[in-house]
């Protein structure tokens, strides 16, 4: 690789603003990774993508839960003050097989906390996005930001 390999720039976006092209490719390339196609040509046309798209994009746009190699992540929430609301939180990331690492937790103000999490991981069951919907889907949770991700 050439010193301008090496200065290439990445950038975390989300899925919402991606071209069409970019979010088919994620698809086909999930459809070969998981062998529900046998071939890129079948992918390509399970999601109705060209191979020339396919092939622009196919090793520049990942997943976001393949970029975390570190396995540790850190997650910041904006909840509503109630009884047991963090005792929640704690029992989903359990579930996932996270292991807590660190906790913050402001002191409520006008009904309002924040949260910070730091969690490993290695072990999780799910995926990255299928943990931060489970946890947004939660009645006294506002928001849930990714702050950092790595070691």
């Amino acid at each position: 690789m050439g010193k301008r390999e090496y200065q290439k720039k990445f950038y975390l976006v989300r899925e919402d603003v991606l071209p069409e092209a970019m979010k088919k490719t994620l698809e086909a390339k999930e459809l070969i990774e998981r062998k529900k196609s046998v071939s890129i040509w079948d992918a390509v046309q399970q999601v109705d993508l060209s191979r020339s798209a396919f092939y622009k994009y196919r090793d520049t746009v990942l997943p976001f839960h393949r970029v975390v190699k570190e396995k540790i992540i850190s997650l910041f929430f904006y909840l509503e003050d109630r009884p047991g609301s963090l005792s929640t939180l704690l029992a989903i990331v359990a579930k996932y097989a996270c292991n807590v690492l660190t906790i913050h937790q402001t002191i409520p103000l006008q009904g309002r906390a924040n949260v910070t999490l730091s969690l490993d991981i290695a072990s999780m069951s799910v995926e990255i996005d299928d943990l931060l919907a489970e946890l947004n889907r939660l009645e006294f949770v506002d928001k849930v930001d990714v702050l950092s991700s790595g070691g």
